[in-house]
């Protein structure tokens, strides 16, 4: 370590700029990540915000919560500790200054998906509604009256409640009866009992008993067959993990053009006695203090972006997620020393010094 030390020491520019490229490899690392993790959140916060273990779904809907269609009478509860009911519509909101795309959610009041108002009041009557408070942000208020896409119908906004979006779009929870108007139009009153799907509370979703053309699916695999959730997810996790190839890569280049420049001075020092394991070691430790500065560097740069990020970037930044990312920086950068060690090995000390 002492050696290790005071050669970076005495070469402040030549190991700033391995911490410089480490610093900007472990920044890109910890920023992926918390942008994999706030899309993620984007598709599921109002599915986590039910508490729930799963959700019944028609079979031939193919996992999807819009091509699920059934009707309210369809289950009644056999071997499930609560369930709600639930209808699903996309659609494009708009006031005269606004516009943005949500969706709409038919639930019932008194059921255990009826989000907890955090601004405003409940909805009561048909054509109220809940919305999502990252809806404020794009300039919709209490008691806007919203304009829907493909339908006449009008909504008007009641209350805002937190964590509701849904495949990243923000959701707004109005009654069954609300959602069956803007659906259904002048149909509503015959098409009153179509719902999307059961939302269920079990201890153990294979006690639940459905009829025939129904499943029941737990909330994980519901999640992850969203439209692009796991395509999304996979895309990014890729990215991270080239990303641990490339800072190994880079770092064993770094290392080994160093360690051939150096051939000489390793040589005087193994003539001198010093073994090459204990040049190794020096290398190694080398090699985890530029490795451990990058990180923390870069980990430091990742935090303070977050903070001057704006509410529309969706960035959430896991802190566990992060730490092992920057153990397995650390590690891959030794990994990449390795090659430096394989050459000090192989050095002999009167060929290194010219005898």
């Amino acid at each position: 370590m002492f050696l290790a030390w005071n050669e970076i020491k005495n070469n402040k520019l030549r190991f700033g700029l391995i911490v410089g490229v480490l610093t900007l490899v472990s920044y890109l690392v910890f920023f992926l990540s918390g942008l994999a993790n706030g899309l993620e959140n984007l598709n599921k916060e109002s599915v986590l915000k039910w508490d729930a273990e799963g959700i019944i779904l028609t079979e031939e809907s193919d996992i999807s919560l819009p091509q699920s269609i059934m009707e309210t009478g369809d289950y009644d509860g056999n071997g499930a500790d609560d369930y709600a009911v639930l209808g699903q519509f996309y659609a494009i909101a708009s006031t005269e200054d606004v516009k943005g795309n949500v969706s709409l959610f038919g639930i019932r009041e008194d059921e255990f998906i009826m989000p907890e108002v955090t601004d405003g009041k409940p909805f009561q009557k048909i054509g109220e509604v809940i919305a999502d408070d990252t809806l404020k942000d794009e300039g919709f208020k209490i008691g806007d009256v919203l304009t829907l896409s493909a339908t006449e119908e009008k909504l008007k906004i009641t209350g805002f409640t937190d964590n509701a979006r849904f495949n990243a779009a923000p959701v707004l929870y109005g009654s069954v009866e609300t959602l069956q108007k803007v659906r259904f139009g002048e149909s509503a009153e015959s098409m009153k009992d179509k719902i999307n799907a059961f939302v269920v509370r079990s201890g153990d979703l294979s006690d639940i008993e459905v009829a025939d053309g129904l499943e029941v699916v737990g909330t994980q695999a519901f999640i992850e067959n969203m439209p692009g959730y796991s395509e999304q997810n996979m895309t990014l996790t890729f990215m991270i993990y080239f990303l641990f190839v490339i800072s190994a890569v880079i770092l064993a280049i770094f290392l080994y053009v160093l360690t051939i420049q150096k051939i000489s001075i390793f040589g005087v020092l193994k003539a001198q006695g010093i073994s090459s394991e204990y040049l190794s070691k020096s290398v190694i430790a080398q090699t985890f203090l530029l490795a451990l500065a990058g990180v923390i560097i870069g980990f430091g740069l990742t935090v303070l972006t977050g903070l001057f990020l704006p509410p529309a970037v969706p960035v959430a930044f896991n802190y566990l997620d992060m730490l092992v990312y920057a153990v397995v920086l650390i590690a891959v950068s030794i990994v990449g020393a390795l090659f430096s060690i394989q050459t000090i090995v192989k050095i002999d000390p009167l060929k290194a010094i010219g005898g």
